[in-house]
């Protein structure tokens, strides 16, 4: 039996031990260029005896590659932000690759995080979340052949893992119409978003339709806009709640402003869902101990199933330029009943 050095093996070593360069063995390892069969196990048995461990670092050097994900995403100490994560890592456990998270504040954080992201020494590839790359970038990211996929964003130049947020907009306030609403608000953001963001838009959207298909008509002053907060939600739902006629429903474009909506009516003494039925949107955590009914979106999964597509890629199988709609449920718990 041969002796196994006492200290950590080089690749010098295995080359001397196989009778062969360093080149021939950094091929065998990467699996790139010819070399013989015979040599090959020459070496594959020289690294088994010698147990040699590659250098992780060595090895993407000499691929030219850096083994690190980027992915940029904005208000990443939020709940929907960070289960969307919690899918990217459960997706990459498996492969070599480590992340970077880039989280963005501004649209400037956002541009800087680009022009960080396209230099191909920093990242392999990368995952855009809730967020839409300017079309410069994407250009960008092309001319240096980096991978990029959107979770929770359209571009007409990338794949993409969304929802159908004009659906869920739909499903939420049909739901309220069915229990019997007719005076049903609606909280969502303002449509100037940095990030291009389209969520909260479409979200309004569904409410509209559903609106309009059962002969409701829309009031003004039932729709209010301001930011995914939920002390701003409180805010405007303290107004919406001390109008002359205020609404028996309230449907939220996210649970943190449902949640703040919550807020207001317990401060006002008004009863939930005795008084006020109050729907939110996405599912987060929180929502099951307070009882909030929503409509789910697949958070983790978006997150899982963009890594899956990244990976792909990574491994030359380029997902083609397409959209991948993901469902949506409806979760009816303690926050809705009919009116009285």
């Amino acid at each position: 039996m041969e002796a196994v050095p006492s200290t950590p093996a080089r690749i010098a070593d295995v080359a001397a031990h196989a009778g062969v360069g360093i080149a021939t063995v950094s091929r065998v390892l990467n699996e790139r260029g010819s070399v013989a069969a015979a040599t090959r196990e020459r070496v594959l048995e020289a690294i088994r005896i010698l147990e040699y461990r590659p250098s992780s670092v060595a090895q993407a050097l000499s691929l030219k590659r850096t083994l690190v994900i980027g992915v940029v995403l904005p208000f990443l100490t939020e709940a929907s932000p960070i289960e969307r994560v919690r899918g990217v890592v459960t997706a990459l456990a498996a492969s070599p690759y480590d992340i970077a998270l880039y989280d963005v504040e501004s649209a400037d954080r956002q541009q800087r995080a680009f022009r960080l992201l396209a230099d191909a020494h920093r990242t392999d590839g990368l995952l855009v979340v809730s967020l839409i790359p300017p079309d410069e970038e994407v250009r960008r990211l092309s001319a240096g052949s980096i991978p990029c996929v959107l979770i929770d964003a359209h571009h007409d130049g990338l794949p993409s893992v969304v929802i159908d947020d004009v659906g869920g907009g739909e499903l939420a306030t049909r739901y309220l119409l069915e229990l019997g609403h007719r005076r049903i608000a609606f909280i969502g953001d303002k449509p100037a978003d940095p990030f291009r963001r389209q969520s909260s838009r479409d979200r309004t959207i569904g409410y509209e339709r559903a609106l309009a298909a059962a002969s409701v008509p829309m009031r003004r002053d039932y729709v209010r806009e301001g930011t995914q907060s939920r002390h701003l939600a409180r805010n405007i739902a303290e107004e919406l709640l001390r109008l002359p006629e205020p609404p028996s429903a309230v449907f939220a474009a996210s649970d943190v402003q449902a949640l703040g909506v919550l807020e207001a009516a317990r401060g006002l003494g008004v009863d939930v869902p005795g008084q006020l039925s109050v729907i939110g949107f996405d599912d987060i955590e929180i929502a099951s101990y307070v009882g909030l009914t929503t409509v789910r979106q697949p958070l983790f999964e978006s997150g899982r199933r963009g890594a899956e597509l990244l990976l792909q890629a990574l491994a030359g199988q380029p997902a083609p330029v397409h959209v991948e709609t993901l469902p949506l449920d409806l979760v009816v718990r303690g926050t809705t009943r009919p009116p009285r």
